[in-house]
């Protein structure tokens, strides 16, 4: 059995349908009741409280760990949750870390993640660490002002990084949960090509058959709506990265075609998958 945590999300959802189409019985777990695919488990946790992973982790042969916000909350000990999958027998972890961690490792976020990392490394499990970069899926942050208005707001419109799309995150995770070639593997996740916000706003447009207006926002304004979301540390670290990417940054790795035998799929491709999100 393998329990995949963040269950519900861009990542987890798609890791969830490929493993239980491979025939793995699968544990989903989420903070809020969810449905997912026919035959998966579901359990309803706080990752802040990893106490509460005990009934999904128990007999599971491995774990995705996803934290997200959870990392971030107060008085969160996310290396307990490591304690938790050893004593309830799982054998392998996958941790979704960040990109950040080797590239800007000095960011109180990142040093957070390594200290998980570590932990991890530590434990005696097996391990594999996924470290991708940022995501296709952010742009939905822009879905409403594309409904309503045909308009992207964002900041620092002509800097690109190589974004990746979370499908392709979530077939690199089930490979190396699968797969005992990638125990102890640390790998870099990019999209195939940098690409800048207003040709992420070209990409949307071209999906959509329709002219999407770019307007670019300061660093304060794009710093005051991601902190309606997100910590402020965590919205500063990545306005840092994309308003001045270092060469460590603007770097596609190759490391989803090592994994998987492919590219990774380009920003206009997951634009045409989640186009009804922006009509």
């Amino acid at each position: 059995m393998i329990v995949v945590t963040g269950a519900t999300g861009t990542i987890g959802r798609p890791l969830t349908q490929a493993l239980a189409e491979a025939g793995e019985q699968v544990t989903a777990v989420s903070r809020h009741a969810a449905a997912v695919p026919d035959g998966v488990r579901h359990l309803v946790a706080d990752l802040g409280r990893p106490a509460g992973l005990r009934p999904a982790l128990e007999g599971a042969k491995a774990l995705f760990l996803l934290l997200s916000g959870d990392l971030h909350a107060a008085g969160a000990s996310p290396t307990d949750i490591i304690g938790e999958a050893a004593a309830g027998g799982v054998r392998r972890v996958v941790l979704l870390s960040s990109q950040g961690v080797a590239t800007r490792p000095f960011g109180p976020t990142r040093i957070a993640m390594r200290t998980l990392e570590d932990a991890l490394r530590e434990s005696g499990l097996e391990w594999v660490v996924l470290r991708p970069g940022g995501f296709a899926s952010n742009v939905r942050w822009w879905a409403e002002s594309v409904r309503a208005h045909q308009v992207v707001a964002a900041p620092f419109g002509d800097v690109g990084v190589p974004i990746i799309d979370p499908t392709d995150i979530a077939e690199v995770a089930a490979a190396c949960l699968l797969d005992d070639r990638h125990a102890g593997g640390v790998y870099e996740l990019t999209g195939p090509e940098v690409i800048t916000p207003r040709g992420q706003t070209e990409a949307v447009a071209a999906a959509l058959g329709m002219p999407v207006r770019f307007h670019e926002l300061t660093r304060d304004e794009a710093k005051a709506a991601m902190a309606r979301s997100m910590p402020a540390e965590l919205a500063d670290d990545t306005l840092d990265i994309l308003g001045s990417p270092n060469p460590a940054e603007l770097r596609v790795s190759p490391d989803v075609q090592r994994v998987l035998g492919r590219a990774p799929r380009p920003f206009a491709d997951w634009a045409a998958r989640n186009v009804a999100a922006f009509r």
